[in-house]
C-alpha cells in the first residue's frame, strides 16, 4: 500500500514505523524543519555564548508507557541510555512530600504513602482508604465526575502535595475541570500497573538527552534506512479523494493518515470533499490548554533532578527540573507550568519571583509557551474517532483513546491506525 502520513510528531512517527514494518510504502510529510511535533529539540544560546539543545517544553515519561518505550527500541534507541529512571518522587524543596521506594507495585505505593514526609497519619490513611476504594472499583467512575469531586474526601495536604501535581502533569487540566474517569485510568496503570522491561509503572523516566535523540531523530534514520521517504518542510495543502485513491497535493496514495494537529486535520478534512460532519464537529469542539516551560540560568544544584513546587497565586510553576543532572550545563533549571496562561511576559516574571522566593535568584534564558499543548481533558469529553472515511485516518493524542494528551497516548494512536490498515 502507498501510504501518506501527514505529520511527524510522535503519533505520525509511530504510524509510519509500524506501517513500514508491515511492508507498506510510506511517505511522511512534515511541515516543520524539525521532527517531533510538540516534543522536539530546541537549540538555545547560553549566556557564555555557547549553545545547548533543550526541548520545546520539558517532558517526562513513566514506566507504564509500554508502547512508547517499545517503539523507541524498535528504531534502535536504548531507553536506559537516554532516560534517567527514578522511583516516583514528588518532593518539595523543603523535603516534604511523597517518594516511593524502588519496590514492585503495589507495595511501592503503600510504603511511599506511609513514609510520606510532612504528612500526618490522617493524611496517609485518607489516601490509603481512597486508593483501596479506587482499586475495588477497578479504577472506574461515572464519566461526569471531576477529579476534585473524586478526591473531595482526601485531606487538603494530600490534595495539594499529590493529587494536584499528578492531575496537571498527566491531564494538563486543573482538578476542578478535569475528568476523574481518565485520571483514574492513568493512576491505575501508573501506580498499580507494570511498566516496560521490568521497570515499575510509576517510575519517572526523565530525558537526559534532547527529545530529538529520544525518538524522532532515530525514527527518521530508521524509516529512511527501510526505504520510507521523509519530507521535511513539506506542508500538505490539500487531500482529495479520487475514486479508490487519495491525492495529497495531486500525488496519489492508497491511504492517508492525518497525524497533524487537530486544527490542521480539520482543515484538510473540510476541504477534501468527504462527508464527515460528526468527525469534524468532535474535532472542532475540542478545547485546549497551554503548557509553559521557563528555562533559567544561575540556579543551584537541586537535591533531586525533579522537585514538585507548591503553586498558587503568584507562583505558577508546579515542577522544576535541574537540567545539570540531565546532561545540561550547571545552573540551568526548567520550570514547568501546566494548564498555564499564555501571556509569556507576565508568566516569566511570576516564575522568576517564585524562584526568588525559594532563595534561588535566577535569570531567564528562554520561555516556551505551547498555546495548544493538549486538549482540555474534561468530564464526558467526546473525542473524534481514528476512522474518518475509507482510506482516510487520523491519529494523535487528541483522537479517541484511553489516555489523555501524553506521548503514550500519541504513540498508541499511531500504532492503532497502522494496525487498522491491515484489515
Amino acid at each position: 500500500m502507498r501510504l501518506a502520513v501527514l505529520g511527524a510528531g510522535w503519533a505520525g512517527l509511530a504510524a509510519a514505523v509500524a506501517a513500514t514494518r508491515q511492508g507498506h510504502a510510506v511517505t511522511v510529510f512534515e511541515a516543520a524543519r524539525t521532527l517531533g511535533g510538540r516534543a522536539r529539540a530546541l537549540q538555545v544560546t547560553l549566556p557564555d555564548g555557547g549553545t545547548a539543545l533543550l526541548d520545546n517544553g520539558q517532558h517526562i515519561l513513566v514506566g507504564a508507557y509500554v508502547a512508547t518505550l517499545g517503539l523507541m527500541e524498535q528504531v534502535g534507541v536504548v531507553p536506559q541510555e537516554v532516560l534517567l529512571r527514578l522511583p516516583l518522587v514528588l518532593r518539595h524543596p523543603d523535603g516534604d512530600g511523597l517518594a516511593l521506594p524502588d519496590w514492585p507495585a503495589p507495595w511501592d505505593a503503600a510504603a511511599g504513602i506511609l513514609r510520606a514526609r510532612g504528612w500526618t497519619w490522617a493524611d496517609k490513611f485518607s489516601l490509603l482508604r481512597a486508593s483501596r476504594a479506587w482499586q475495588r472499583a477497578r479504577f472506574r467512575c461515572a464519566p461526569s465526575v471531576t477529579v476534585a469531586q473524586l478526591t473531595a474526601g482526601l485531606t487538603p495536604r494530600v490534595r495539594q502535595d499529590l493529587i494536584e501535581p499528578l492531575c496537571v502533569s498527566a491531564l494538563n487540566t486543573l482538578p476542578e475541570h478535569s475528568s476523574a474517569e481518565v485520571f483514574l485510568r492513568v493512576m491505575g496503570d501508573a501506580l498499580f500497573g507494570r511498566g516496560h522491561g521490568g521497570w515499575g509503572g510509576s517510575n519517572l523516566l526523565i530525558p537526559r538527552q534532547d527529545l530529538g535523540r529520544v525518538l524522532p531523530d532515530r525514527a527518521q534514520a530508521w524509516l529512511q534506512a527501510q526505504g520510507a521517504e521523509v519530507r521535511i518542510g513539506a506542508r500538505a495543502g490539500s487531500v482529495r479523494q479520487r475514486e479508490r485513491e487519495w491525492e495529497v497535493d495531486g500525488e496519489c496514495f492508497d491511504a492517508v493518515v492525518l497525524a497533524c494537529p487537530p486544527t490542521e486535520a480539520a482543515r484538510l478534512v473540510a476541504g477534501s470533499g468527504v462527508q464527515a460532519p460528526g468527525w469534524l464537529a468532535a474535532t472542532q469542539a475540542l478545547g485546549y490548554e497551554a503548557i509553559a516551560t521557563v528555562y533559567v540560568t544561575g540556579g543551584p544544584r537541586l537535591p533531586l533532578p525533579l522537585l514538585a513546587l507548591r503553586s498558587g497565586p503568584g507562583a505558577p510553576a508546579q515542577f522544576v527540573f535541574d537540567r545539570a543532572q540531565l546532561g545540561g550545563p550547571a545552573g540551568l533549571l526548567a520550570f514547568v507550568v501546566s494548564a498555564s496562561p499564555t501571556d509569556k511576559e507576565s508568566l516569566e516574571a511570576a516564575v522568576l519571583a517564585q524562584s526568588a522566593a525559594l532563595g534561588w535568584p535566577v535569570q531567564a534564558l528562554k520561555t516556551v509557551v505551547e498555546k495548544r499543548a493538549t486538549f482540555a481533558c474534561t468530564p464526558g469529553l467526546q473525542r473524534p474517532p481514528p476512522a474518518i472515511a475509507p482510506g482516510l485516518w487520523a491519529c494523535g493524542d487528541y483522537v479517541e483513546g484511553p489516555y489523555p494528551a501524553t506521548l503514550e497516548g500519541a504513540v498508541r494512536s499511531g500504532l492503532a491506525v497502522a494496525a487498522a490498515l491491515a484489515h
